[in-house]
């Protein structure tokens, strides 16, 4: 819940619904540094003068680089003095590449910050106790959902020790991902599997399996995204048959291949190679998880197949879910999601629907887990 700070209220406090629509113009903000700035978050501001004029805007565009604060700052160029900064996360309260945001806003003079989440790392958080101590009327939570979604990846790798994971996959409007012979190509539209490249380009990580391996030598890299940063293609190969001239193996991207600590791997030399403990059947995907978050992987797009799928639900470690259905019928064949541990209805998996959207011949279904199962 939105909560005003009841120290040093603002003599001319901005009307609600101006408030709404600079929280929210600051997320829209935010959502641009997507796939530039991680490890870090995604972060938007917006300032206005005392009469609740905007005048500036900035977003968190570069790991290393200035903070959304920052950037509004030089843009307001003096005349949020007395004004009002809208944030789409706590300011920050330590010094790091950057200075503290917390202290360039009282420095600026604005009197009164209003933030959308707190920031939950023991290293940044405290900017909303330096500005309260500087008089500065501090508000928390407004547009918080919108805020935390925006910023799902980073929060997610935060709280739970983990990277946030999004399942991608596409199928037929009767759940096949292939048909009876094996063949899959193509199942969706290009429009589809264009925007599959967008949604690398914002991942930190790409991870199939070595079924996806053997059957469609994948590449993983992002095509037609200007200026994206590749992100780290990850193939979680148990036995490491993976060989080389797979095309996983070029210079396009960084790879990383997770084996099992058995597995012979002296035709790998050269290669990023993590060795990984089995959990039940297959190797573990918590281990997994865990080594991806030590390498500062905060996001990662799960692109293998049924059998990969499963073992991740049933590791509870699906955040999100990407369907693309394509008005085709096949009757046979595999289905998009393999034995995930789920063996009655009540056991299920409930998702919630977040938008809709056609994309080309295409339905793309984004959901999130209502429940998430953990293990």
């Amino acid at each position: 819940m939105w909560q005003e700070d009841p120290v040093a209220t603002h003599a001319a406090h901005t009307a609600p619904d101006a408030d709404t629509r600079a929280m929210r113009r600051a997320v829209e903000l935010a959502a641009r540094g997507l796939g530039s700035t991680s490890p870090n978050p995604v972060v938007g501001c917006v300032l206005t003068d005392p009469a609740g004029t905007v005048v500036g805007e900035g977003w968190h565009e570069r790991a290393g680089g200035p903070h959304a604060e920052v950037h509004a700052l030089r843009a307001a160029a003096g005349a949020a003095r007395g004004g009002t900064a809208y944030v789409t996360l706590e300011p920050c309260d330590h010094t790091g590449r950057t200075g503290p945001c917390s202290r360039a806003l009282v420095d600026a003079g604005v009197a009164r910050v209003v933030y959308a989440v707190p920031d939950p790392t023991p290293q940044a958080r405290g900017g909303a106790d330096t500005l309260r101590e500087a008089g500065i009327a501090t508000e928390c939570g407004l547009l918080a959902a919108e805020a935390e979604a925006g910023n799902a990846a980073w929060l997610t790798s935060v709280r739970r020790g983990r990277p946030y994971v999004l399942w991608k996959y596409a199928a037929t409007l009767d759940g096949r991902v292939a048909a009876a012979d094996g063949t899959s190509r193509w199942i969706s539209s290009a429009e589809s599997r264009a925007d599959v490249h967008r949604l690398r380009a914002e991942a930190d990580a790409v991870l199939v399996g070595s079924g996806t391996l053997r059957a469609d030598d994948p590449h993983l890299a992002v095509r037609g995204a200007e200026d994206a940063r590749q992100p780290l293609r990850v193939v979680l190969d148990t036995r490491a048959t993976v060989r080389p001239g797979a095309r996983v193996l070029d210079g396009a991207a960084p790879t990383l291949v997770a084996v099992a600590e058995d597995a012979d791997t002296g035709h790998l030399a050269g290669v990023d190679v993590v060795r990984l403990p089995y959990d039940g059947d297959g190797l573990s995907v918590a281990a997994l998880l865990g080594e991806l978050h030590r390498r500062a992987i905060r996001s990662v797009l799960l692109e293998g197949g049924p059998t990969l799928a499963g073992a991740f639900v049933a590791a509870g470690a699906i955040d999100e879910v990407v369907g693309y259905l394509a008005p085709v019928l096949l009757g046979a064949g595999p289905a998009a999601l393999a034995d995930a541990g789920i063996g009655t209805l009540s056991e299920a998996l409930r998702l919630r629907i977040t938008r809709t959207d056609r994309i080309g011949t295409d339905l793309r279904i984004t959901a999130v887990p209502t429940a998430p199962k953990e293990h």
